[in-house]
């Protein structure tokens, strides 16, 4: 794929390789005065706008690939079609189809406009884009489930200002983008199904190849960037061989690295993604590809919740060739620089991960000792149950998404690559007095500038106070994240940010500034990586049973690997 030409409709240009390199050389022409921007992409003409505070251009809602409806449903994305005339790329396009959002969380934004014709994407470039300007691809997070690009707290506008092109996407979500079933494998080539959200990103990236020069971006330094199921998705990517070459640099926020449903087969313990599929079929009263396709999404919605099913990746041997830590552990990954954290707090806004503890120290290290049996002692020296309900939490905390985090710049340093780790613990007075201290994606704001007056964050969200603190250390942050974006997070005048090495385990503590750091909760990494192992080689998988929830649990050990 990386050889190709720019499509339309599907099929080559064939236009003469002198214009096309032109074309790709050449940063979008400034508009005359009040004329808005407009840019050439491969399928037409798109009208922008520039965002009066930065002075960025924007351009919203491009399509990457066809709208996967009717016979497209569940397939591989195929070429954005080409259009006539000057294409409005002023708005976002519709959000992928998902469950109404609960206005009662923390992470609630309202409700967006959703449609099965949602594959687009957004550029924000700045002014002064030369062709050689270095590319931030941001994939949203949602648990594989929700979320879109259109989300207020993902405007790209003030990190394009620091001088990078950024890129947000839209993918399949749900079952729309996950499912697998045995009548979708036996019609596609590959003999596979599920993984549709994870081809539609690498569909985009192919895109962003194929076109971003015309934005002044630089189609050779691309990064991708993503929290939560975004970083799970950045890690998949990494694993997987369909995206080697589409992208140069990788950034993880809260990213998780579960064992996943082989497409066909019993592995770890679960059952085959296609079983999943085929009784989600069976609940909705539908069997065959084509009944699938033309069935009613609410319908096949409902059946989803009736038989248990839930979006993740597929380990189908094509896109996925297997777990994910294992291709990380043999050093089978896509070998790019990364960069990777996790929050203090992550736990505190998804209660739901946490199991009911005892209320008390004694009736927490009764209960820990009645299921870890031998290996209670170990567990306990590092969660003693002083406080029953955050130990637990941080133990969930550490083997999830800090296990996950340093396993992978831990294996990218292993690899030859540089390797970045934060942690971050900054929190806000509104923040502290709800229990939400450093709470999951609180970073995320800090990295779009999105802090202070006018801040697009959710009506549910604590609101940060508006001082130069704040401004500081978003500025800080945004600075960081564009200079990895650039090469290296190092910026004159700032806390240099140790690279992270097996011998040297640097990493970047964000409290209230951010400081260099040495040896991040080594024995509680050292735990969990352990925990991974054991359970690989007893042939059983890992999800959420991590810390507290997990049994039985081994003896600590470090560096084993997959």
């Amino acid at each position: 794929m990386s050889g190709a030409k720019p499509t339309i409709a599907g099929r080559a240009c064939g236009w003469p390789g002198a214009a096309w390199l032109f074309l790709a050389a050449a940063a979008a022409p400034a508009a005359p005065d009040g004329a808005r921007p407009q840019v050439r992409v491969a399928q037409g003409l798109a009208e922008g706008v520039v965002d009066a505070g930065t002075g960025v251009v924007a351009y919203k809602g491009l399509p990457y690939a066809l709208p996967p409806v009717g016979n497209l449903r569940w397939k591989a994305p195929l070429p954005a079609a080409s259009w006539k005339g000057v294409r409005d790329a002023a708005k976002f396009g519709k959000s992928c189809l998902q469950p109404p959002p609960n206005s009662a969380t923390i992470y609630y934004g309202g409700v967006l406009a959703m449609s099965e014709d949602c594959l687009t994407l957004n550029v924000w470039a700045p002014g002064n884009a030369t062709g050689k300007t270095p590319v931030m691809v941001w994939i949203h997070g949602g648990a594989l489930l929700g979320g879109s690009s259109a989300e207020p707290l993902y405007d790209g506008a003030k990190l394009a200002k620091q001088g990078i092109v950024v890129v947000s996407i839209n993918y399949r979500l749900g079952l729309m983008g996950y499912l697998a079933h045995p009548a979708l494998s036996a019609e596609s080539p590959d003999r596979i199904s599920g993984n549709y959200g994870l081809l539609d990103q690498i569909a985009a990236l192919t895109w962003v190849r194929d076109n971003i020069a015309v934005f002044g971006g630089d189609a050779g330094q691309v990064t991708i960037a993503g929290e939560s199921a975004g970083a799970l998705s950045v890690i998949a990517l990494l694993a997987s061989p369909k995206a080697k070459g589409l992208f140069h640099r990788a950034i993880s926020q809260s990213g998780y690295m579960p064992s996943y449903r082989a497409l066909n087969t019993v592995s770890l313990g679960l059952g085959s993604a296609e079983d999943a599929g085929a009784a989600l079929g069976k609940a909705a009263g539908v069997s065959t590809a084509k009944g699938l396709r033309f069935a009613d999404p609410v319908l096949l919605f409902q059946a989803g919740l009736a038989s248990g099913w839930a979006p993740e990746p597929v380990i189908d041997g094509v896109v996925l060739k297997q777990q994910l830590a294992v291709t990380f552990g043999r050093g089978e990954q896509n070998r790019v620089p990364a960069l990777a954290g996790f929050n203090e707090g992550e736990i505190r806004s998804l209660l739901f991960l946490a199991p009911k503890t005892p209320a008390t120290q004694a009736g927490y290290q009764a209960d820990i000792r009645q299921r870890f049996g031998d290996q209670a002692d170990a567990f306990l020296a590092l969660y003693p149950g002083t406080d029953p309900k955050a130990d637990a939490m941080d133990s969930i905390r550490d083997g999830l998404y800090g296990w996950a985090a340093q396993y992978v710049v831990r294996q990218q340093a292993v690899a030859g690559q540089a390797a970045y780790l934060y942690y971050f613990r900054h929190s806000t007075p509104a923040q502290r007095e709800r229990n939400l201290a450093a709470f999951h994606a609180s970073e995320i704001p800090y990295i779009f500038g999105q802090v202070g007056p006018g801040a697009a964050i959710g009506p549910n969200w604590p609101v940060p106070p508006a001082t130069a603190e704040e401004d500081r250390l978003s500025n800080a942050m945004m600075g960081y994240w564009v200079a990895f974006v650039r090469g290296e997070p190092m910026i004159a005048g700032r806390t240099e940010w140790p690279r992270f090495t097996a011998a040297d385990r640097g990493y970047l503590d964000i409290g209230e500034r951010p400081l260099a750091a040495r040896d991040l909760h080594p024995a509680a990494f050292a735990w969990a990586d352990a925990l991974v192992a054991s359970r690989w080689r007893q042939g059983r998988g890992w999800r959420f049973d991590i810390g507290f929830s997990a049994f039985p649990a081994p003896s600590p050990q470090s560096g084993t690997q997959r």
